[in-house]
């Protein structure tokens, strides 16, 4: 069953590699776009690859361009981009370095030019651009203790954008007069363009009301910098402006329009998994929660169909794809995937037939070498053999460690591409 997860996987990834879902949109747009003065500004995890679909349609029409990517992102920057490797999940230099080179082209751009926006998951924490009187080691600290809470993508990016120059819209309003395209690839459940790499060319509808509630519901409001805390505090008072709203005049030559997302994924994959002989289940492509208590409810499904207690039978494959979170409250080594499969190893304990995968889209999962995990049955007695105690590593936040020692870690490295987590549950035929 590993080699039928980790097949099925791959199709989901490979159903929306960032090249060619932009070669294939601006290859039906290009005879609307102008013969010259095009500029490219790429960010997010599969920023290189948009940006290379890009220069391959469109040639010597692309005057020049920003790429603000992460680090390790397969290199094969087009001639002409400025790359920039900024960091991930906790924003560094050289992402503000990338920041400012994209803030500086988008000021200097007129009317007759167009800003052709290449946005993917992780924009947010890699093109950084911190207003004035708050240092980037602040902003640091600040994300460390939002993700450390437990913050959805929502909650954060609302934070993100009243702390960024260029997030919710800023990036729109810097670049007008100028026309703007935006060719976004979804890492956000419901592909909210305000949401994704916290909205650089689209109106913010949040406030900062908003973003203070988040954080007093996630309670980190006394461990934020003070730099942080008076910044909000300003906005809160009207001393500092608003993001730009709905309506805005900075957006009326925006257009902004999701090319790839979850659903792509999730329809490929299980398309590989019917070609395999499983009958398939699309669970949602929304999932949220916490890891571990979705893992546990994957692993609950699995059994239930082996025990036959469930109207699917087997063989079968169930998927469901979103983005969930975790709160960290050990010191051990993870991401959610990895956290997700390790909540459902308890679950599938001496289970039959089932197995439980997880991975992220873009080959990463927390600050680990690992795209996620997979777990079944024999997990929690092998741990045990090894003398892991699957409990306990799961209350230490410390998925990686069990992983790791069961070789059970799916590695693929930097897929170029984002668009959430995919998350699978295998039942083999009795």
């Amino acid at each position: 069953m590993r080699a039928d997860a980790l097949a099925i996987l791959r199709a989901g990834v490979a159903s929306v590699e960032p090249r060619a879902l932009v070669r294939d949109h601006l290859t039906e747009l290009a005879g609307a776009l102008p013969a010259k003065r095009i500029w490219i500004a790429a960010v997010g995890k599969a920023a290189v690859p948009m940006a290379a679909g890009a220069v391959e349609v469109l040639g010597d029409r692309v005057a020049g361009g920003v790429i603000v990517a992460a680090p390790g992102t397969p290199d094969d920057t087009p001639g002409g981009l400025r790359l920039f490797e900024g960091g991930h999940p906790i924003p560094d230099a050289t992402g503000v370095a990338g920041a400012e080179a994209a803030h500086d082209l988008a000021v200097e751009l007129t009317a007759d030019d167009l800003l052709l926006g290449l946005i993917s998951g992780g924009g947010s924490a890699l093109m950084t651009l911190p207003p004035a009187g708050i240092e980037l080691g602040d902003l640091q600290t600040a994300t460390d203790e939002l993700l450390r809470a437990g913050a959805t993508i929502e909650e954060l990016n609302t934070v993100r954008k009243h702390l960024d120059r260029l997030k919710g819209g800023r990036l729109a309003a810097a670049a007008a007069p100028a026309r703007v395209l935006a060719l976004v690839l979804s890492d956000v459940v419901g592909d909210p363009l305000d949401v994704i790499a916290s909205g650089p060319v689209s109106p913010d509808p949040r406030t900062f009301s908003d973003a203070w509630q988040a954080i007093e519901r996630l309670g980190v409001a006394s461990a934020l910098p003070e730099s942080v805390r008076r910044h909000l505090e300003s906005g809160l008072a009207g001393a500092v402006p608003e993001s730009p709203k709905p309506g805005d005049a900075c957006f009326e030559r925006v257009d902004a329009r999701v090319i790839g997302s979850n659903r792509l994924a999730a329809a490929a994959a299980l398309a590989i998994a019917e070609e395999r002989g499983f009958a398939t289940r699309l669970l949602t492509t929304e999932q949220v929660g916490e890891a571990k208590a979705v893992g546990a409810e994957l692993a609950g499904l699995g059994r239930a169909i082996v025990d036959g207690a469930h109207e699917q039978k087997p063989p079968a494959c169930l998927l469901a794809a979103g983005e969930t979170t975790v709160k960290v409250t050990g010191n051990g080594r993870g991401g959610r995937n990895q956290e997700l499969v390790l909540g459902a190893a308890l679950v599938l304990a001496d289970t039959e037939r089932v197995l439980v995968a997880s991975m992220g889209t873009d080959g990463i999962d927390g600050p680990t070498e690992a795209a996620g995990a997979w777990a079944d049955g024999r997990t929690r007695a092998r741990a045990a053999a090894v003398g892991i105690e699957l409990e306990e590593s799961l209350g230490r936040n410390d998925s990686h460690t069990v992983f790791a020692r069961l070789d059970d870690l799916i590695v693929t490295g930097p897929t170029g591409t984002n668009v959430m987590d995919l998350m699978l549950v295998l039942i083999a035929a009795g």
